[in-house]
């Protein structure tokens, strides 16, 4: 039970245990693939979570070895820094073994970041010296903890514990896991982890430098659309610290290089960070402490209540439905850390529904003057980095545009003046953000499931638990279609809740920063991360047709009735069911590079298709390919971003992500260029006469001019 997981404390059944060494055994706490732990209180009132082996599993040597070693390494470290070893048996053969460990009243770093945003500067410092000198202590013990990470790390009142030592090996130890487990939390393992090699206390040196970035920012330093492909960025990519703070960034940097032999000492960290008196208060004042406080008022409560099953009066089982029903929820881990109490959460508002609202066109004459008008909103801070390269396009959906939150998450907000209507925590917009019929969107959650809301209301109305997402692609009335975290293509079908089929898919083609996709009558087109083009039948998933070598790397499809556009060497016009061609290809006058240049995704407007051929505007015919050039961007080479069109205006971004540029969709010529200071990669989209636009972690809707 590596992974964390929220549970409500549930009554003993049939085959739970009464007593466990001095421990009273009040409720079950949670379960998972080799143990389960319970709620249990000593003589003395002292509460405790006891983890216990499974019985079914008990007669496994390997496993009750492994179970034991867990023990015994939680028992070896004997620093503040770690969650700790009440007591254990680990030695009576006659009786199942167990560790019970110390209650951590308090929410995790994740839990924490998640919630209340980054850490400053100053408890940055504070949480990078106090974990440096737990790593001391745990190297010192001869060990290695494995799996640092942001889930395994409690803020309580009296500091930051360390928990969950269940793959802690000894330093001389090489990678010990059942048979296709991933031996590594993605995106925190360092990479000689990642490559199954010898690993030492330098890797859990690389671990908290990856745990740093995201308390600093919120984001992960290494991330990506599945495991595959964050592990190639940790083994072979730069981190991504360029949110960092600069005075944290050069302490940060030296954690996260790839030569173990190049990252400092846990002591040399404690010197380099040296936070100033006070630094410690980000947990000690403001709302992690309350958060704190709250959850170990809850936990004294049900202790107490729940404790009141000895003697005469009502029992133990109806005291503990009692006390569940007052709403006490904990958190249950596997490790050392054994289990912390959490309150539940108030349940999720769900607002109203809201009706879409246009906004009014600007007036033509206001393009005229080549000065960018006022937005409509924004830019607002609150919008999500780019995850392999890929900021996730803004949804609008009726009355609200959907994001990629900073912190993680989905948040919506009012098209007509940037309010926040909702938010969702507990999913993965990096993972994809796709619109369904009926004003829903799909988008996935943890542990690879499959999700779709409402739109307006953010009202949860079905999931998939074993779709197993790790890119979404695209949807259809009646299936959303996704790459797999181990990298297959996959169409789960939204009526009946159940994968239709899934196909297996060369490497290349998934690779950062991904395929793109497009479904039309009976097929999805895959244009894949190697430039390849494959169309497979919706309903079997069957190979249709093929292109080969069509571009460097993906360039969104276009799909429009029986037609697909393709990008890249060519704009290429096929018959969606077969693969002819519609029309000759309209070559590029320049191939395309990775990401860029040569014939970027087309976009529909009435009879045509705008599409940037290089750094030129143009519009295309769809019926017979006649192409139409309009205007220049100011910069190039133009990234395979979709252009969006709204009212009188087309948008396109600028080479190098240098601002976006609204042009006349009747002439092509350019009335503006907005933000042009900007750099990187952009999220687009438009609805209403809106357009809405993210870029460097900010959310800006933008007028229209008419037509």
């Amino acid at each position: 039970m590596n992974d964390r997981k929220q549970y409500v404390m549930k009554p003993l059944g049939a085959g739970d245990p009464i007593r466990l060494g001095p421990y009273r055994v009040l409720g079950v706490l949670g379960e998972g693939g080799m143990g389960k732990v319970y709620f249990g209180r000593d003589d003395s009132g002292r509460t405790a979570a006891v983890k216990v082996l499974l019985p079914e599993l008990a007669h496994d040597p390997h496993l009750v070895q492994r179970f034991l070693r867990e023990a015994h390494t939680a028992q070896a470290v004997t620093g503040g820094g770690v969650a700790r070893v009440l007591d254990a048996r680990t030695e009576d053969t006659g009786s199942r073994p167990w560790i019970a460990t110390e209650f951590l009243s308090g929410p995790t770093l994740d839990d924490a970041v998640r919630r209340y945003g980054p850490f400053g500067a100053d408890g940055v410092r504070a949480l990078a010296a106090s974990l440096a000198a737990t790593l001391r202590d745990i190297h010192a013990a001869g060990l290695v903890h494995r799996d640092l990470k942001p889930a395994n790390i409690v803020l309580t009142s009296a500091g930051r514990r360390v928990i969950d030592f269940g793959i802690a090996r000894p330093e001389h130890g090489l990678t010990l896991t059942t048979t296709g487990q991933v031996p590594v939390t993605p995106g925190y393992g360092a990479p000689e982890q990642v490559l199954g090699q010898r690993v030492g206390p330098a890797a859990d040196v690389f671990s908290l430098g990856a745990v740093l970035a995201y308390a600093a920012t919120g984001q992960r330093t290494f991330d990506g659309t599945h495991v595959a492909a964050v592990q190639y960025e940790v083994v072979h990519g730069e981190p991504r610290l360029d949110s960092v703070p600069p005075e944290l960034r050069q302490l940060i940097a030296p954690c996260l290089a790839k030569d173990p032999a190049h990252r400092p000492a846990p002591d040399e960290i404690t010197g380099a960070f040296a936070p100033p008196p006070g630094a410690d208060r980000v947990w000690r004042t403001g709302p992690v402490a309350q958060d704190i406080e709250r959850r170990g008022a809850e936990a004294h409560r049900q202790a107490t209540v729940v404790g009141q099953g000895s003697g005469s009066g009502p029992s133990r089982r109806r005291l503990l439905r009692t006390a569940l029903a007052a709403g006490g929820v904990l958190a249950a881990s596997g490790g050392a850390g054994g289990a912390w109490w959490m309150l539940r959460e108030e349940p999720r508002k769900i607002p109203a529904a809201g009706p879409a609202r246009d906004a009014e066109p600007l007036s033509i004459l206001v393009g005229k003057h080549g000065t960018p008008p006022g937005e409509l909103w924004g830019p607002l801070p609150v919008a999500a980095g780019p995850v392999d390269g890929v900021v996730t396009d803004p949804l609008p959906v009726l009355d609200v545009v959907v994001f990629a939150a900073a912190g993680g998450g989905l948040a919506a907000r009012l098209t007509t003046d940037g309010k926040e209507k909702w938010r969702l925590p507990g999913v993965r917009p990096a993972a994809g953000l796709v619109r369904l019929p009926d004003n829903r969107f799909a988008t996935a959650g943890s542990g690879g499931a499959l999700l779709g809301f409402e739109g307006s209301t953010s009202r949860q109305v079905w999931s998939v638990g074993d779709a197993d997402t790790g890119r979404i692609l695209a949807a259809d009335e009646s299936a959303v279609y996704l790459v797999t975290r181990g990298g297959k293509l996959r169409a789960v079908d939204t009526g009946s809740r159940k994968v239709r089929w899934t196909i297996p898919l060369p490497q290349a083609a998934v690779r950062a920063p991904g395929p793109r996709a497009a479904v039309g009558t009976d097929r999805l087109v895959f244009f894949g991360a190697d430039g390849n083009v494959i169309a497979v039948d919706t309903a079997s998933g069957s190979t249709i047709w093929q292109v080969f070598g069509q571009a460097r790397s993906a360039v969104q499809p276009l799909v429009v009735k029986d037609v697909v556009f393709l990008g890249g060497r060519g704009l290429s016009a096929l018959n969606i069911r077969t693969g002819v061609q519609v029309w000759d290809e309209i070559k590029a006058a320049e191939a395309p590079q990775q990401g860029v240049g040569g014939w970027g995704p087309a976009v529909p407007h009435n009879a045509g298709v705008f599409a940037m051929h290089g750094t030129e505007l143009t519009e295309v015919h769809m019926e017979i390919g006649l192409p139409f050039p309009r205007d220049r961007t100011a910069r190039g080479p133009v990234p395979h971003t979709p252009p969006v069109v709204q009212a009188g205006t087309v948008w396109v971004v600028q080479g190098d992500g240098q601002g976006v540029s609204a042009h006349s969709v009747v002439a092509g010529r350019r009335f503006w260029t907005w933000s042009p200071e900007s750099r990187g990669p952009w999220g687009m989209s438009g609805a209403g006469n809106r357009v809405f636009l993210v870029n460097d972690g900010k959310l800006t809707a933008m007028p229209t001019v008419e037509k």
